[in-house]
C-alpha cells in the first residue's frame, strides 16, 4: 500500500514538471501573428491621421470677462411741484430725446407767466411816456425854458424804467421755463423702465429718492472688462496704432454676439487684483446685449499674416521640447523639432520647423517613431481663420524650443 502511494506521488510530480516545461517552451516560441507594433504583419504600415500645414492669417486675441452697462442712465425726476395729470409713455418703450413722458398741472404756473407778461406791458407803457417827457425836457433846455437838472432827472427815470422792463423780461423767461417744466421730457434717447409713479399723484422737485421713470441708453451699449496687468504693454502698443476690435461672445462662448470698438484703457491698475479696466462700445443693433449682463469678450490686438498653421493635436512635447511627426514622400515619418509661436484648442502657429504643404500626423502617436512606415487613412485639413466659424480665442504664447 505504501509502495502504491509512493509511485503515485512520483507520477504526479513528473506530470507537473512536464506541464511547466510545455508552458515555458510555448512562451519562448516566436509569435506568428503579432509583429513588434501590434497585430498584423511585422512590416505593415501603421494607420494614422494626418493634416497638411497651411499658410493663413491668424488673429491674436486676449480674453476677458466683462459687464454690460448702459451707455447712459438717467432717472427722470420732476423739476416743479404739482399734480401729475398724465403719463404718456409705456413701460419698456423706446423714446427719443425730447419726447414728452408726463405732464404736471400747469394752471398755477401759467398764471404766474401771465402776471409777468402783464407787469412788463405796464412798465413798457411807463417807459414810453418817460421817453416822451425826456424829449420835451431836452427841447426846453435848448430854449432855456428848463434847467439841465430837470432833463438829467428825467433821463435817469428813463434808464430806471428800461432796467425794470429788462427785469420783467427775465421774470417772464423764468416763468416760461417753470411752465415748460410741467412737461416732463426725455433727456436722452433710450428705453424706459418700470413706471415709478402713477397719474394723479402729487410729485415734488425736492424729493431726491423718487422719480418718474428710469431711462437707459442701450443702443449703443458699453462693456467694461479687465485684463491682467502683464498684457497692458501689448494693449497700449496696439491701441496707439489705431482702433481695436472687441468681440462679445454669445451664450455658447463660441459665436460672436456683437462687435465693438475699444474706447478707453483705464489710467491705473487695480492693486487688489492686478488687472486694468477697459471700456468698449457696441452698436447693439439687435439688442443682443443687456445692461447688467456678464459677457465673455475677446480683444483683437494683432493679426499674424501668412504664418504656418497646423492642428494643435499635431504638436507633441518631449524631453527636448516640442516636435511633430512629418510624413515624407516615402510614406514614413520623421521627427521634426518645431517652435510654436502661439496655439489654442484648434490650431497652432509654427514659427520654425515646418513649411506649408507638409503633412503632419495628428493621431496614432503611440505606435510610431522615427522612420515608421505609415498609411494615412483620413487626411484632415487644418482649420484656418478664413474657413473656421470660430477664430482662435486665446493669445497665449507657446513654449520656445
Amino acid at each position: 500500500m505504501k509502495k502504491i502511494r509512493k509511485y503515485g506521488l512520483i507520477l504526479a510530480g513528473l506530470v507537473a514538471v512536464g506541464v511547466v516545461v510545455v508552458i515555458v517552451a510555448q512562451a519562448q516560441q516566436p509569435r506568428q501573428f503579432f509583429g513588434k507594433r501590434g497585430r498584423g504583419a511585422p512590416d505593415a504600415p501603421v494607420p494614422v491621421l494626418a493634416a497638411q500645414a497651411k499658410l493663413a492669417d491668424v488673429p491674436v486675441y486676449l480674453d476677458g470677462v466683462g459687464t454690460t452697462r448702459a451707455l447712459s442712465t438717467v432717472l427722470v425726476r420732476p423739476q416743479v411741484d404739482g399734480k401729475l395729470t398724465s403719463v404718456r409713455f409705456k413701460e419698456g418703450q423706446d423714446v427719443q430725446r425730447g419726447y414728452v413722458l408726463a405732464e404736471i398741472d400747469p394752471i398755477t404756473f401759467q398764471a404766474q407767466l401771465d402776471q409777468a407778461v402783464a407787469k412788463k406791458a405796464q412798465d413798457e407803457a411807463q417807459l414810453a411816456n418817460a421817453r416822451l417827457d425826456l424829449e420835451r425836457y431836452n427841447r426846453l433846455v435848448a430854449s432855456n425854458s428848463a434847467t439841465r437838472q430837470q432833463a438829467d432827472t428825467q433821463k435817469a427815470m428813463v434808464a430806471q424804467l428800461e432796467a425794470l422792463v429788462k427785469l420783467d423780461q427775465a421774470t417772464i423767461d423764468n416763468a416760461q421755463a417753470i411752465l415748460d417744466y410741467t412737461k416732463i421730457v426725455a433727456p436722452i434717447t433710450g428705453r424706459t423702465g418700470i413706471r415709478m409713479v402713477d397719474e394723479g399723484n402729487l410729485v415734488r422737485a425736492g424729493d431726491a429718492t423718487s422719480g418718474i421713470v428710469m431711462i437707459t441708453q442701450i443702443k449703443p451699449i458699453s462693456i467694461f472688462f479687465s485684463l491682467p496687468q502683464q498684457q497692458l504693454a501689448r494693449v497700449n502698443r496696439a491701441f496707439a496704432q489705431g482702433p481695436l476690435t472687441v468681440e462679445a461672445l454669445g451664450p455658447d462662448n463660441k459665436s460672436v454676439a456683437d462687435r465693438g470698438t475699444l474706447q478707453v484703457v483705464d489710467n491705473q491698475v487695480d492693486q487688489t487684483t492686478g488687472t486694468v479696466k477697459l471700456k468698449a462700445e457696441f452698436p447693439n443693433a439687435d439688442l443682443q446685449l443687456w445692461p447688467g449682463q456678464f459677457v465673455n469678450v475677446r480683444l483683437l490686438i494683432e493679426t499674424l499674416r501668412q504664418v504656418v498653421v497646423v492642428p494643435t493635436a499635431a504638436v507633441q512635447r518631449g524631453p527636448n521640447g516640442t516636435f511633430a511627426y512629418v510624413v515624407n514622400e516615402e510614406g514614413s515619418v520623421a521627427v521634426r523639432p518645431v517652435t510654436v509661436a502661439q496655439q489654442d484648442d484648434v490650431q497652432a502657429v509654427i514659427a520654425n520647423g515646418l513649411n506649408a504643404q507638409e503633412r503632419v500626423v495628428t493621431t496614432g502617436f503611440a505606435r510610431i517613431s522615427e522612420g515608421t512606415k505609415v498609411a494615412v487613412s483620413n487626411a484632415e485639413d487644418v482649420q484656418t481663420p478664413a474657413a473656421s466659424t470660430e477664430p482662435p480665442r486665446r493669445g497665449r504664447r507657446g513654449p520656445k524650443g
